[in-house]
């Protein structure tokens, strides 16, 4: 199954994320924190990262520094959340195939990631 790792210190939006993707035939995993995000990614292999930026520890960009230098996990594409540092995120092609501002509207996101990775609905 596509497995889609959301990453979100605010605990509502990553249910309201993962309920959403579950409900179009994803699987999800959810981590609290960039850090928390490297250990699942230790054990899961995701087909697509969605972060935010600001969360403790590690940020959405650090994170995705991190998530691109790895040997196996370098291509795996990657959103970007953002309540107000989105432009740091639009900065960063290289990380990020896409970025939304907070609020977000939940139909463009998965558009965007039934673009990105189909739902393995078998």
């Amino acid at each position: 199954m596509t497995t889609i790792l959301i990453v979100d210190d605010e605990y509502l939006i990553a249910d309201i994320l993962s309920f959403a993707l579950e409900d179009e035939g994803y699987l999800t995993v959810t981590a609290g924190s960039g850090q928390r995000a490297w250990n699942v990614l230790d054990r899961e292999k995701p087909q697509l990262i969605i972060t935010d930026y600001m969360m403790p520890g590690m940020n959405g960009i650090e994170l995705a520094e991190k998530v691109r230098a790895h040997k196996t996990l370098g291509a795996v594409p990657m959103i970007l959340m953002s309540g107000a540092q989105g432009h740091l995120g639009l900065a960063r092609p290289d990380l990020f195939v896409e970025v939304y501002d907070k609020p977000f509207d939940i139909q463009a996101v998965l558009a965007k990631v039934r673009s990105l990775v189909p739902p393995d609905l078998s």
